[in-house]
């Protein structure tokens, strides 16, 4: 029975992983096997982080809304609370900005805030 490379199809797929692989330290970059279980990893892990990155962004502006709300004299949760009740539509990612680069418009918003409340 004559042996089957499997022709072109089988070195495209490989090709595909090693070029996934590529920078990768030893085997893992060059040997096929080493190369496909590692990908798979990487893959997983990319998936995985992709949403945990919105959360870690999430916690961080709630963080800086905090810390700036406290400069103010105010807490996180009654200067969200007193936004929503006075129908201020910002979300935290424009706060924690305005918090950080604009802590004028940022008092200003808590004076909207402290009204609503």
């Amino acid at each position: 029975m004559p042996r089957v490379t499997r022709g072109f199809k089988a070195r495209r797929r490989r090709k595909k992983v090693l070029n996934l692989a590529s920078g990768y330290v030893g085997g893992r970059s060059r040997l096929y096997r080493s190369a496909t279980e590692t990908v798979d990893r990487a893959l997983v892990y990319a998936y995985r982080d992709r949403r945990q990155k919105k959360r870690d962004f999430r916690k961080l502006w709630i963080v800086r809304i905090g810390a700036a709300a406290k400069d103010n004299g105010i807490s996180y949760s009654r200067l969200m609370g007193g936004l929503k009740k006075a129908e201020v539509d910002l979300d935290r990612k424009v706060l924690a900005n305005m918090a950080l680069l604009d802590p004028a418009g940022f008092a200003e918003v808590v004076k909207i805030s402290a009204a609503g409340h």
